[in-house]
């Protein structure tokens, strides 16, 4: 009977004392593991972290890069403001005006406006901006009922408003001299251009812009070259100048898009290029107006921001 009860009190040591000794084997084996981090860590990498240390590497290399060009960039636009206020200076005898600086502080001041209010007043005012709106909807709306309606009279008189531009301008990047006030290439003086200036190799085509009768065919000029004028009708004329060979001949009948001519650099001219016009009841105004066929709003917006940014005429 005794020995039977030792053996059953020493069952149960033995079980603590294999579950002591794994206890222990554990904690000497995740000591093992830590030393072994503090300790070689530092001097060795696992293949991941090598792969993202080397990766960080390359990530500076072209970071630095990077910021070596814009720093390049920055600097040659630097220059390029300084030249072009220089210019402005040399032409002008004036500073050049600051855009940037007009919008930053409208900009500003927009800003201290709205955090200085109340959020029942900035409620109000939207109420506001948003009646204002709606009623400008309803005026555009009436505009073009208005607009159609007088699509719908003119007809096929509508074949004979000059509605595209005279030469192939896709990429609207053409067009280099725009209708208003511009420094004469030859003069250096500010005067008055009537037209627009496209910039194009000579012998481009030219085509007629609307229906039309060849009013006029010159083909020497002192100063707008060899000339077509088409009278369409409605009191609308256009122009094209600076050509350096004719395809029609005057009393001929064209049609929009019909080839009148190539494109040249005779007359007063600073370099290749087709001068425009268009002319309505003996005045002139923007042919950019009149592009209208060919455009969408926003390649007409494109259009005009491209013509504003042009100074220096051809003729």
């Amino acid at each position: 009977m005794r020995r039977k009860r030792d053996t059953a009190l020493r069952r149960p040591r033995s079980r603590r004392q294999q579950l002591l000794k794994l206890f222990v084997q554990l904690l000497v084996w995740t000591g093992a593991a830590v030393l072994y981090y503090v300790g070689f860590s530092p001097f060795f990498d696992t293949p991941i972290e090598h792969a993202l240390k080397r990766e960080t590497a390359l990530l500076r290399d072209q970071y630095d890069a990077l910021t070596a060009r814009y720093d390049t960039l920055l600097s040659v636009l630097g220059n390029l403001e300084e030249r072009d206020r220089d210019v402005f200076r040399s032409l002008f005898e004036a500073d050049p005006y600051d855009f940037d600086a007009e919008y930053a502080e409208r900009r500003n001041a927009t800003y201290d406006a709205i955090f200085n209010r109340s959020a029942r007043a900035l409620k109000r005012d939207l109420g506001r901006r948003v009646d204002r709106f709606e009623a400008s909807l309803d005026e555009l709306n009436a505009s073009y009922a208005a607009l159609n309606a007088a699509i719908g009279a003119v007809g096929e008189g509508a074949d004979r408003i000059p509605a595209i531009q005279p030469v192939l301008n896709k990429q609207l990047s053409l067009l280099t001299t725009s209708y208003g006030m511009r420094i004469h290439p030859f003069y250096k003086t500010l005067q008055s251009h009537q037209g627009v200036d496209y910039a194009i190799p000579e012998g481009s085509r030219v085509f007629a812009t609307a229906d039309g009768t060849v009013r006029e065919v010159s083909q020497r000029n002192s100063t707008a070259g060899q000339t077509v004028v088409i009278d369409h009708g409605n009191g609308y004329e256009t122009s094209y100048s600076h050509l350096s060979k004719i395809a029609v001949r005057k009393g001929q009948q064209v049609h929009r898009g019909d080839i009148i001519a190539l494109s040249g650099d005779t007359g007063l001219s600073l370099a290749p290029h087709l001068h425009y016009e268009v002319r309505l009841d003996g005045m002139r105004v923007d042919p950019i107006h009149y592009f209208f066929m060919e455009l969408t709003p926003a390649e007409y917006r494109r259009l005009l921001r491209i013509a504003r940014t042009g100074m220096q005429a051809f003729d």
